[in-house]
């Protein structure tokens, strides 16, 4: 189970610009390398997440949210993007910055835990 990961992050608008706007920001703190159970368990829910999807999307659901423990605020993922931030997580050991979904529709969106109970009772029917 170690595969290939996909760069699908979107490219830097400053990448080699000597006037790069992050160059004021502080450095960020080295990222601690993944155990292999981490690595193991990302790559579940990445497979998960592919199941829910298969199962939810053309139900209407446009993806996953997640309470934020550092807002404590909901965050809407689309499927693509949450897959791509497993991605990242496996690649670099975190997440990217990225844009927040913009007026999502909540009654589109479903927790992780929704989601995986839908899809089980869902699989045991067929």
């Amino acid at each position: 189970m170690g595969g290939v990961t996909q760069d699908d992050t979107p490219l830097d608008p400053f990448l080699d610009d000597p006037n790069d706007p992050a160059q004021l920001l502080d450095d960020v703190e080295p990222v601690e390398p993944l155990t292999e159970d981490e690595r193991v368990e990302i790559l579940a829910d990445l497979e998960e997440l592919q199941r829910f999807r298969r199962i939810l999307e053309p139900r209407g659901m446009d993806g996953v949210l997640v309470e934020c423990g550092d807002c404590g605020e909901l965050h809407y993922f689309a499927w693509d993007l949450m897959a791509a931030n497993l991605r990242s997580l496996l690649r670099d050991g975190r997440t990217h910055v990225h844009e927040p979904a913009f007026s999502p529709d909540p009654a589109a969106y479903v927790t992780w835990d929704y989601a995986r109970g839908y899809t089980d009772a869902f699989s045991s029917l067929r």
